[in-house]
């Protein structure tokens, strides 16, 4: 077992004794079959403060466009609905697509969140477009590439900090807010440029296993290799992004887990659509292909009854070293998603929090 350690921004929720380190949560409020997206954004205005009172350190959501499944488009608007609906629990992106945006835009928007709830924001920020080429275009139109991005960084930090390159264009802009209301930020990669730009900047990071598994030695490597001190943090910080599906039995869980299979084949066939119901996965006559595609997918998912979970996640932090773990958890039902996200917190041991951030046990 990991021994706890103490995380590069501050949290309230407490850390695993099952895994000696914190648990969070990542939401792509997903749209159900049959529901809306209204539905699945005041599902997730539901889950946050249930996992803040089970003791989730941090709750993030995810920048998506184009894909009917997903509602998180627009994470600053959701985070402050998310953040007015908690008290202690940061909140945050899992990320923020850099390159989808001004750099001035982002720093408006997190400065406001950061001055509205003060220390309790993350800024996640990564470099893939979080969608499809087309949709990036029509997002980012002919103003800003991938390549653009430690330029980006560059313009990101200076409105927040005011501190410019010598005759930089932008220098005269003050952000407000966003000058002074620095939120944390953290660099998120699914491949080793994100580790090796969050090692040189000394950033905290964020990797993908949930979705990059294949990557993640190399990743971790890479990032522990470069990290530099003097950034954000003293030392590396590593939080692993991992899907859990945890369940009363092995069999009901495999039963909630399929739908997720079948959206992320259509997904890939470039023909994504709202998460399916398991009636509908359980019917999906999977071809020899898709069974191959979803064998090398199953390798990053800890789907399972308890007992299972616990080895699961276990096994991931002894092996990598992870300073945190990002859960996030796809079903059908979001009563599902919360008894998951309850059973996790079981078995990680987790202290249940009070609104005001004390273990439960501590109070008067």
């Amino acid at each position: 077992m990991k021994s706890a350690v103490e995380p590069a921004a501050p949290y309230a929720g407490s850390v695993s004794p099952s895994f000696g380190v914190p648990l969070s949560v990542l939401d792509l409020a997903p749209v159900a079959e049959g529901a809306t997206p209204g539905d699945a954004l005041r599902n997730s205005l539901d889950l946050a403060p249930r996992v803040e009172r089970l003791g989730y350190a941090r709750y993030w959501v995810a920048e998506h466009h184009n894909m009917p499944g997903i509602a998180s488009s627009a994470p600053a608007v959701l985070l402050a609905h998310l953040a007015s609906v908690t008290s202690t629990i940061r909140v945050g992106s899992g990320g923020v697509m850099l390159p989808n945006h001004s750099s001035l835009v982002v720093a408006e928007q997190f400065g406001m969140l950061e001055a509205l709830h003060p220390g309790r924001i993350d800024l996640g920020i990564g470099r893939a477009p979080g969608t499809d080429q087309l949709t990036a275009l029509a997002l980012r139109r002919a103003h800003t590439s991938v390549d653009d991005f430690p330029e980006q960084l560059i313009e990101l930090f200076g409105y927040f900090d005011g501190r410019w390159p010598t005759n930089h264009p932008f220098r005269a802009i003050t952000a407000t807010p966003g000058l002074g209301q620095r939120p944390a930020i953290w660099m998120l990669g699914s491949s080793t440029y994100g580790a090796q730009a969050a090692g040189v900047l000394g950033l905290p990071y964020s990797f993908a296993h949930h979705f990059s598994s294949a990557n993640t030695d190399a990743a971790v490597a890479t990032y522990r290799a470069s990290f530099r001190p003097g950034g954000a943090i003293e030392r590396p910080y590593l939080m692993l992004g991992v899907s859990v599906l945890c369940a009363e039995s092995e069999e009901r869980a495999r039963w909630l887990a399929a739908p997720g299979a079948l959206s992320f084949l259509r997904l890939r066939s470039g023909t994504p659509g709202r998460f399916p119901t398991p009636e509908e996965a359980a019917a999906h006559e999977f071809t020899p292909l898709e069974q191959a595609m979803l064998k090398e997918r199953r390798g990053s998912q800890i789907v399972g009854d308890p007992e299972a979970v616990r080895t699961g996640l276990a096994e991931l932090v002894e092996r990598t070293g992870a300073d945190e773990l990002m859960i996030t958890t796809a079903v059908h039902a979001h009563a599902d998603r919360v008894r998951s996200y309850e059973l996790i917190a079981e078995v990680a041991g987790l202290t249940p929090q009070d609104p005001g951030g004390r273990p439960r046990s501590a109070r008067a």
